[in-house]
């Protein structure tokens, strides 16, 4: 079992919890503690300026939904303690019921509590399995006075840290055994090692704790749980010289009563608006899960992520398609009952891809998006693709995929991509001449070298040449409009495009991809192919769709 916070938080070195612990319950003044029942709640005690917590076993219990009758296994609740001391730097006084069986049970739980760094336990002298003090108490049997001393004893000779405090809880006053015996058995528990006395009473007064006090003349410390009697003033507590409060289940009490407040009200008014202004806010539930420090762990133990960028060129109707592109854009054109350009981004997104450009024109009100930053094109009608990748060059300034807005690739098409070394990469379709769309006009690419599809064959070589054409003769796949771009790539890209449009103005108003790619292998430019076979699609026309909804393969 590990705890949720066991690396973050920094230990106060100055005083360990145990001996902070000691220190409360030893203290000349009446000291306080308060109960939790998990981590949060331990943050919550803290921050509200609580030296100790108490783990409550009732609340503890409360909280996984079982009562508190050992129904949670002992090793459950060491489960929740380790969260609870993994997140705050105060000591915790564990209600440790009755040591969740003999002797040996309680030496092993206090050597697991030790490694927990929780400061204490404390166990009553009732039989095991308990029944809590509040119900049916007078019904409960005690411990055998002597049975309970080995207990105690078997505890104090197995730790390892002295300041451990081990408390004898005596119950004889809840189970109405009377004054005598209570002190009896407080004095003996006292003779076995226990470090407190926890006297318990259910009354309304503090009358008995007060007789106890004055006939137990301090001989150890002791500690109070005034529950019942919460209307005695703590003044009193202080001049009978007990050591310790705990105030043992406030804390799931008012969680308790919060949360059924605002569920009822959610409930009845079908909304969380009414609810929201009086419930904390989430960013108040990460300052509690101290989410700042895992950001700037982050920034220490994991490597950079490869920052990628993505442009997806979408601005075109898509005339071709008719009716179907008369309020919207090519891109939003649903394949697989998927707008194509939301495909893209869910692709590009399992790739770690998350900062995309649309350079959007046509019915751009339509593509309605999240996380997708848009630049507009709104010279769609007249201009070319390579004019729409212009208008995003700002955005050229680093690694970067740049893609068709009519096209849906696998995520292996772009991973594979992505893997293959080269400033400017092209992924190749090596099936390119198969299937029904075989005679179709394509941008088809020569290289130097042809795919092999044997075990480590080739799957790249350098691009001769691109061409928009039929002609298959020579070529060795088809560019599916979708290319990748290291940084010096993207400033290669960057440098052609505005050389392009300042020697030829009026060519580059009309110029395609092809046409820019061509300027650059001419002029010596290193650009590789990727190959991959097929598990592609893109969207030309009404046969493009009928094709696509009637393929049982939807691979991309």
């Amino acid at each position: 079992m590990t705890g949720s916070n066991a690396f973050p938080r920094k230990r106060r070195a100055a005083v360990k919890k145990s001996e902070q612990l000691r220190r409360l319950i030893e203290s000349p003044q009446l000291e306080f503690i308060m109960e939790a029942h998990n981590g949060l709640s331990s943050k919550i005690v803290e921050e509200a300026g609580f030296k100790g917590i108490w783990g409550g076993g009732l609340s503890i219990s409360a909280a996984l939904g079982v009562r508190d009758n050992n129904e949670a296994s002992w090793t459950q609740v060491l489960e929740v303690i380790e969260f609870m001391s993994d997140s705050t730097d105060i000591p915790i006084l564990l209600d440790g019921d009755t040591g969740f069986g003999d002797f040996n049970n309680v030496r092993r739980l206090i050597r697991k509590l030790e490694q927990r760094h929780v400061a204490g336990v404390c166990i009553e002298d009732k039989q095991y399995p308990k029944t809590n003090s509040f119900f049916f108490g007078e019904a409960q049997p005690l411990a055998d006075m002597d049975e309970f001393c080995g207990k105690i004893k078997a505890g104090k000779d197995a730790q390892t840290d002295s300041d451990f405090c081990l408390v004898a809880r005596v119950e004889a006053l809840i189970t109405g055994w009377g004054m005598d015996e209570a002190l009896k058995r407080a004095h003996a528990y006292a003779d076995a090692g226990a470090d407190a006395i926890l006297i318990h009473s259910k009354i309304k007064t503090a009358d008995e704790i007060l007789e106890f006090m004055r006939q137990w003349q301090n001989r150890k410390p002791v500690i109070i749980v005034p529950t019942t009697y919460c209307q005695t003033p703590t003044e009193v507590f202080e001049k009978a010289g007990i050591s310790l409060a705990v105030w043992a289940n406030q804390t799931l009490r008012a969680s308790i009563s919060a949360m059924k407040q605002v569920t009822q009200k959610i409930f009845i008014e079908g909304t969380v608006s009414g609810a929201e202004p009086n419930i904390a806010t989430v960013s108040e539930i990460f300052r509690l899960q101290n989410m700042q420090e895992f950001k700037d762990a982050e920034t220490l133990y994991r490597p950079s992520p490869k920052s990628i960028r993505a442009i997806i060129l979408a601005a075109s109707r898509g005339s071709t398609l008719g009716e179907l592109t008369e309020d919207k854009p090519k891109c939003m054109i649903e394949i697989y009952g998927r707008p194509l350009i939301a495909s893209q981004i869910e692709t590009l997104n399992q790739n770690q891809i998350k900062d995309i450009t649309a350079v959007v024109g046509y019915k751009k009100d339509a593509i309605n998006l999240t996380n997708l930053r848009m630049i507009d094109n709104d010279r769609f009608a007249s201009t070319g693709i390579l004019y729409s990748l212009s208008c995003a060059k700002d955005f050229l300034a680093g690694p970067a995929v740049v893609s068709y807005g009519d096209i849906l690739f696998a995520k292996r098409v772009l991973r594979d991509l992505l893997d293959t070394p080269g400033d400017i990469v092209l992924a190749v379709d090596t099936a390119w001449n198969q299937g029904e769309k075989a005679n179709r006009l394509k941008d088809v690419v020569l290289c130097e070298e042809p795919y092999s599809s044997q075990y480590g064959g080739r799957t790249t070589s350098a691009v001769r040449a691109v061409a928009s054409r039929t002609d298959r003769e020579g070529s060795h796949g088809e560019w599916i409009g979708l290319m990748k771009l290291s940084a010096a790539g993207a400033a290669i890209i960057r440098r052609e495009i505005e050389s392009f449009e300042q020697d030829e103005p009026e060519l580059f108003e009309k110029a395609d991809l092809v046409m820019l790619l061509m300027r650059m292998i001419e002029k010596g430019v290193d650009v590789k192919a990727a190959y991959h076979a097929g598990h592609w699609l893109d969207v030309d026309s009404m046969e493009d769709i009928t094709y696509a909804d009637q393929s049982t393969t939807q691979s991309v």
